[in-house]
């Protein structure tokens, strides 16, 4: 099972920002798809964000489309998920997963995996 290690949650107010950052724990990201999901309390995994392994294609859920941009540094063997303008709604535990699934729409919407712990982000006032 690939391991990654997910930083950067906190808690924020409304229209704050966080930047989120994914981690491959001892294997390299070059190949992979990369995806950002979350669980927000009483809810199903979304999947919000997905990017090529060469980066020139990502995916954007309509919830968070124009809010967040995601990222990847394979040298860093590393993806990261600036949040801005957040929202309430946008509370949740965010998780990172990656795959050889090439097509970014696919990968958001039907990856899963075993999740781990996430990083908890809360946007509160």
């Amino acid at each position: 099972q690939l391991q990654f290690v997910e930083s950067g949650g906190g808690l924020v107010q409304p229209g704050g920002s966080l930047r989120l950052s994914c981690t491959a724990s001892g294997f390299a990201l070059d190949y992979y798809t990369i995806g950002w999901f979350r669980q927000a309390p009483g809810k199903d995994h979304e999947g919000i964000s997905c990017i090529s392994p060469s980066d020139d294609s990502t995916y954007y859920a309509d919830s968070v489309k124009g809010r967040f941009t995601i990222s990847r540094d394979n040298a860093k063997r590393t993806s990261y998920l600036q949040m801005n303008n957040l929202k309430p709604e946008d509370t949740a535990v965010y998780y990172c997963g990656a795959n050889i699934i090439g097509n970014v729409q696919m990968m958001c919407e039907m990856f899963t995996t075993d999740w781990g712990q996430g990083t908890q982000v809360t946007v509160s006032s």
